[in-house]
Parts: structure tokens; C-alpha cells; sequence
């Protein structure tokens, strides 16, 4: 469970049954207790970059979510469900670098019956097929849910839509109180995973790769769709059998199961670089830009991903092995 340092409460978001709940619950803990009129954060402090990343890191804002307008999440859903912005993860190669600022506080969404209603409408826009709502594309969610609730009014509400299906990742273990939910096959819970290599040299403040899979199996045996995240794939030296180690854990754990899998290669962008460096200036990752391809993406911006020939090979190499345990079609995509 994420306990910051500090919390800051938008005035709008006390208005709200889950603002006030969040606050009851705040005031008994050892955190220091701000306000924001405006809207704008400006009470949290930092000198220097790494100072000011870590304190934005230690710090919660509760507010609302002002539009309804919900973006698309290619590949994996139809569209994001906006429940939280920011993480409290310090992974030094995460995208959310180049997107939260200087101070990157995580921010929880109490108007969530307004969300939920918003998601209906974009359901009934697409019938009769079915909408898939992405719960984590901006977060991780896990860790503030035993004081906000909103994965589980989520769950709750998917669970008796017809149309309409939710999903979201997490790397974090604090599933005990989703587990006897009615979500009634219509959630998805994904794991992101990785080597224990790749999770202690850059994946701080998160839970080892054998916690995740304990917490996976608990939600595999409360009925829950279960997927996994292998991501990002990095390749060093012996990452074919330390990743063919993790697979083999899945394998033996779930082989009876419909598991799905998503595979997403390291990639970076120059900003991203540049913000990381700024951070953690003796970050091991490996971002050589002379020993990537230079590749434009979806939404118009450059990054650096790995060679043809070297994805390639990691694609072989996940096909072969997740087909040793499970059907071809349990592979979602490998980028």
C-alpha cells in the first residue's frame, strides 16, 4: 500500500463521498495534510531534480477528473478508464518520465460514479460490440486501492455490464480485498513481470518477481481472467534463460489456465533519456542510441528500439517457449 508523505486534497474532491473518505483516513496517519484551492500543486518541495522526483514520487493528490473525454489504449483496450495519473514506482526506464513533470506526484480521481457513467455512454456508442476499458495505462492503481475503492466500484459495475469489459496491470500485490468481488469474468487482472535482475537494478519500491506470481495465483483462484505483462524485455547477457526461468514459473503455476500475454522490447525516447539521466545520473540502462534503430510511433514521436534481427530472435525465442506450455492465441502481441 502507498503511504506518501504528504497528501494534497483539491477543494472539489472533499465534495465527494470518496474525497471524504480519504480524508477520514489520512487524518489519522502520520502524513502532512494539504490543500489546494486552485487545483494547482505547488506544495511540493525539491531543489535539485533527483529532489524534486523523489518528493513528487512521495506525494498523493486527491481531485477530479475535470474531462470526459477518454483516449484510446492501442493495443490492449478500446479506451483508458481515467481512475489514476502517476505512479508511486520508481522504475528508472518508465515512460510516465516524460510525462508527469519534474515532481511526479500520483493523483486518485474520487468522482468515479461520473467516470463509470461516461464509460457507459462510450459502450452504448459501440454496440453491439463490445468496449474494453484499460484501468492502468497512466498508473498503477494496486496500491491506493484499500483507501479509494475505485478498482473495486469498477469490477463491481463491469461485472453487470453486458458490452462492456475492464482490465488493468499492476506490479504491485495488494489484491487481497478484490478477490471476493462479483466481477463475474468481465475483469482482467495483468501482472507485469520481469527478471529478478531487471527488477532490482531498475524497478525500485516494487515487489519481487515470486510476490507478483503469489498474488497472481490468489487471483487466478477467485475466478479472475489473468494475463501477464513481460515488459520491457530487456537483452543482456543470459536474458534467454533468466526469461525462459520466468516463463517456465508461469508454465508450471498455471498451465491449466487461459492466460493471455503481452510482450513489450525496451524502447526510449531522446526526451526520456534525458529525463532519466537527469534523475538517476548513474543509471545502468542500456540506452547507446548508435546500438538501437530509430523508429517513429503511433503518436507521431521518435524512440529507439532494438534491431530487426535482435527482435526477431526475442520473438522466436517467447513463441517457442510460452507455446510450450500454452495455445498460440494466449499471445496477445510481442513488440
Amino acid at each position: 500500500m502507498f503511504q506518501p508523505k504528504r497528501v494534497v486534497f483539491e477543494n472539489a474532491a472533499l465534495e465527494y463521498r470518496t474525497g471524504k473518505k480519504i480524508m477520514e483516513y489520512f487524518k489519522h496517519k502520520d502524513v502532512e495534510l494539504l490543500f489546494s484551492k486552485s487545483g494547482r500543486i505547488t506544495q511540493i518541495p525539491g531543489n535539485t531534480a533527483s529532489e524534486m522526483y523523489f518528493e513528487g514520487k512521495s506525494t498523493l493528490v486527491v481531485g477530479i477528473r475535470k474531462s470526459y473525454k477518454f483516449q484510446s489504449c492501442k493495443p490492449s483496450a478500446q479506451y483508458q478508464l481515467p481512475l489514476v495519473s502517476g505512479c508511486m514506482g520508481m522504475c528508472e526506464y518508465c515512460y510516465l518520465n516524460t510525462k508527469m513533470g519534474k515532481k511526479p506526484y500520483t493523483k486518485i480521481y474520487v468522482n468515479i460514479d461520473e467516470i463509470l457513467n461516461r464509460a457507459d455512454k462510450y459502450i452504448e456508442e459501440r454496440l453491439p460490440d463490445v468496449t474494453v476499458f484499460e484501468g492502468a495505462a497512466t498508473s498503477d492503481p494496486i496500491p491506493v486501492e484499500p483507501y479509494t475503492g475505485n478498482l473495486g466500484k469498477c469490477i463491481l459495475h463491469f461485472g453487470k455490464s453486458k458490452n462492456g469489459y475492464f482490465k488493468f496491470v499492476t506490479k504491485f500485490t495488494d489484491i487481497d480485498n478484490l478477490l471476493n468481488l462479483k466481477h463475474n469474468g468481465k475483469t482482467t487482472i495483468r501482472f507485469s513481470i520481469n527478471t529478478d535482475k531487471i527488477i532490482s537494478e531498475f524497478e525500485h519500491g516494487t515487489p519481487k518477481f515470486k510476490d507478483r506470481m503469489n498474488a497472481a495465483i490468489k487471483v487466478l483462484g477467485a475466478g479472475y481472467n489473468v494475463g501477464f505483462i513481460i515488459a520491457p524485455v530487456f537483452l543482456y547477457p543470459d536474458w534467454e534463460t533468466e526469461y525462459g526461468n520466468i516463463i517456465d514459473d508461469i508454465g508450471n503455476n498455471f498451465h491449466d489456465s487461459s492466460i493471455s500475454f503481452e510482450i513489450i522490447s525496451h524502447r526510449f525516447t531522446r526526451r526520456a533519456k534525458e529525463n532519466i539521466l537527469t534523475v538517476y545520473p548513474k543509471t545502468m540502462l542500456p540506452m547507446e542510441e548508435e546500438m538501437r534503430k530509430f523508429k517513429y510511433g503511433q503518436f507521431g514521436y521518435g524512440k529507439y528500439v532494438y534491431r530487426d534481427n535482435e527482435l526477431s530472435c526475442m520473438k522466436e525465442f517467447f513463441k517457442e517457449n510460452i507455446g510450450k506450455y500454452f495455445d498460440k492465441s494466449s499471445i496477445k502481441y510481442i513488440i
